[in-house]
């Protein structure tokens, strides 16, 4: 699977911003999937993930109750809304996906996406 993330850019703090990440190929059903981020400088880091059903997310406690993950497996897209961004948000964001979530929660997912920028002003 393909995947291509897009929505970011720059927002001022208190803003809010959805981040989707659409995949080609067969079985997107199947995936579970996850973003991460990494700001400059610093290790790459989990952000969410949900099952390939929907049925069960996953957040890092840094953006738990800011930001939700969801996805439309009818248009194979994955979605980050998130809200009451904060400059330390400020990160290229990605998507991954693979066929079990404690693989994909780890960052050890078979694919990924390019990235997309999400900058907070201050």
């Amino acid at each position: 699977v393909q995947l291509q993330a897009s929505g970011g850019g720059l927002v001022q703090a208190g803003g809010s911003l959805r981040l989707s990440c659409a995949a080609s190929g067969r079985a997107f059903g199947s995936y579970d999937l996850a973003w991460f981020r990494q700001a400059p400088g610093k290790e790459r880091e989990f952000v969410a993930a949900i099952t390939w059903n929907g049925a069960i997310t996953y957040y890092a406690d840094s953006v738990k109750g800011r930001f939700t993950i969801s996805r439309d497996n009818a248009k194979n897209t994955v979605y980050l809304q998130m809200t009451s961004l904060k400059p330390e948000d400020t990160a290229v964001y990605y998507c991954t996906a693979h066929g079990a979530i404690v693989v994909v929660t780890t960052g050890s997912g078979n694919y990924w996406g390019q990235g997309t920028l999400v900058t907070v002003s201050s």
